[in-house]
């Protein structure tokens, strides 16, 4: 129970830094000297696209907590023997946080109406997030012929199952990465509503390597000191 509440708490957090970036908590009728236009009034609410990816990360975010403290319930047994990380893992990592970053500057550029750079970025996140799902190949792989074999040790089935689920999450965020960028190479200049699509997969991005590092943390057996650390500073 702690993991999840240690975890919601760290979501919480991100999602006040997120909303405070998105201006949603800000107060427009405090904001002293700015001329509003009525007729682009509404554009400062943050559009629903956003909302609804927001609330289903949250879903999601929600799930791999219960998987982490599944995965804490059942390592107090005395079958419990945690897999080696594969070395490729930190290859694929720093893989992660080069698309995540490919994917900012993309939104960024989207937002500046400098679509060649924004394809360019939108591109080479999604042949980074290609190389990373190989890695993850590649890493099963290492553990298969070291013996680590699912049905082995129960550890062995918990790293397959997060990793997994991580990488159909990947896979779903590729599509849509995939029709964005071939619409984006298709118009010039951009419009505002595929500025939001580059946008919300930039968001989904940072999502998902937040919490491939939350799962990076889990399987190498740091989670453990991670919580006393939190426990301390709640405390």
């Amino acid at each position: 129970m702690s993991v999840i509440l240690v975890f919601l708490l760290v979501v919480f957090g991100f999602s006040l830094w997120w909303l405070s970036q998105q201006r949603l908590l800000s107060k427009p009728w405090t904001e002293q000297g700015l001329a509003v236009d009525p007729s682009h009034r509404g554009e400062a609410a943050m559009p629903t696209a956003k909302i609804a990816l927001g609330i289903f990360l949250a879903v999601v975010g929600a799930l791999f907590a219960l998987f982490a403290s599944a995965y804490f319930m059942r390592m107090e047994y005395s079958d419990w023997q945690a897999p080696p990380v594969p070395s490729v893992i930190w290859a694929n990592t720093a893989i992660l946080v080069a698309a995540s970053i490919a994917l900012e500057i993309a939104a960024r550029t989207a937002r500046d109406g400098r679509i060649d750079i924004s394809r360019v970025a939108l591109a080479i996140a999604g042949a980074a997030t290609l190389v990373f799902l190989a890695g993850q190949l590649v890493a099963w792989q290492q553990l298969s012929l070291a013996g680590h074999y699912l049905e082995v040790n129960p550890a062995n089935g918990f790293f397959y199952l997060l990793t997994g689920m991580h990488g159909l999450h990947i896979i779903g965020g590729l599509i849509a990465l995939g029709f964005t960028l071939v619409a984006l190479s298709a118009q010039a200049p951009i419009s505002g509503q595929l500025q939001l699509r580059v946008e919300l997969c930039a968001m989904y991005w940072h999502f998902l390597l937040f919490v491939w590092l939350g799962l990076l943390v889990l399987l190498a057996g740091w989670a453990g000191d991670f919580i006393a650390i939190c426990k301390q500073v709640l405390t």
